[in-house]
């Protein structure tokens, strides 16, 4: 007779390391499910909506000409510029706390608190530009993810005029203080990014969800001349334009938001045709899928084209068949 009670117990365990059902586990896993919770609720708080509103309203305001917003949301960069300058303010305010904490010397940690209040209005400039773009629910998180950063700029700064005014106890307490809330915002705003998907590429699954190989997506006679049309490409919408003899093909979710870019506007011709995003306003070439201008910073995934029998046929380029 076979003895399974070691295979059972070890079923069991499998189990419950895969989902996690244990009483232990759901004790465990309570903390962040109630963390995340807490700030799903900031995407429904509408109370912040006139505020929120206003802010983005400043946003146009201060980034009107084109050329500067484009370099802000990072277009330049092809990644979105906001995250990467954070890294070095938020980086110097931490450094700045940990040389408080083992005492490694006063001077060290003014200049690091003096470098990250110096970064911080870069990074200000090139969140606040992002923001300006953002949907409302996405608006409302960054509306508290930018307060708790402007509490630590100012609590930062008290902390360097302690510093500079020979107060170096006080220094060290507004600095630890500024990082609890640093941290916060952090925190916000990554569950801006990261669950909310704001400045993600909306438009980077394509590549690894359409099948390969070629795709029918109708009759040539059949596209308009001039004006794009959404085919489905397996179950991925794409925008399809017929200049003429020329048939254009990109991915129609617009990759900074996801925006329907066959309800775009189009311009030019030929190599110089480019389709204007209706949400947003980002512009990308049609022969590449290059940004012309922002707030998307990644291009928009191209098809290859072809003509058989009269019927259209699109692949991914590189892809079999």
């Amino acid at each position: 007779m076979t003895d399974t009670t070691d295979t059972d117990t070890t079923d069991t365990d499998t189990d419950t390391a895969i989902t996690g059902t244990s009483a232990g586990s759901d004790r465990a896993a309570s903390p962040p499910a109630r963390l995340g919770g807490l700030l799903d609720v900031l995407d429904r708080a509408d109370g912040l909506d006139p505020a929120a509103r206003r802010l983005r309203a400043a946003g146009f305001g201060i980034f009107r000409p084109e050329k500067l917003r484009d370099a802000l949301h990072g277009v330049w960069l092809g990644h979105p510029l906001h995250p990467a300058l954070a890294q070095l303010t938020l980086g110097s305010w931490t450094s700045a706390v940990l040389v408080d904490a083992t005492r490694s010397g006063d001077r060290a940690a003014t200049v690091l608190t003096a470098l990250g209040i110096a970064t911080a209005a870069p990074t200000a400039a090139a969140g606040l530009a992002d923001y300006s773009t953002l949907r409302d629910d996405q608006m409302r998180v960054g509306l508290v993810h930018a307060l708790a950063n402007w509490t630590a700029l100012g609590l930062y700064s008290a902390s360097l005029y302690a510093r500079l005014t020979r107060r170096p106890g006080l220094g060290r307490a507004l600095a630890a203080a500024g990082f609890a809330v640093a941290g916060t915002g952090g925190m916000i705003g990554g569950h801006l990014a990261y669950r909310k998907g704001a400045g993600a590429n909306h438009a980077d699954e394509v590549s690894h969800v359409v099948p390969s190989g070629w795709h029918p997506v109708g009759r040539r006679d059949e596209l308009p001349d001039g004006t794009p049309v959404r085919r489905m490409v397996g179950e991925t919408p794409a925008f399809v334009l017929r200049n003429g003899e020329r048939i254009d093909a990109v991915a129609d979710r617009c990759s900074h938001l996801a925006g329907p870019l066959h309800e775009g506007t189009v311009t030019g011709r030929g190599e110089r045709a480019c389709v204007r995003c209706p949400w947003h306003g980002s512009v990308f070439r049609l022969a590449d899928g290059s940004v012309v201008t922002g707030p998307a910073t990644a291009p928009q995934p191209r098809f290859e084209t072809r003509t058989v029998d009269g019927i259209v046929e699109l692949r991914l380029p590189g892809a079999d068949g």
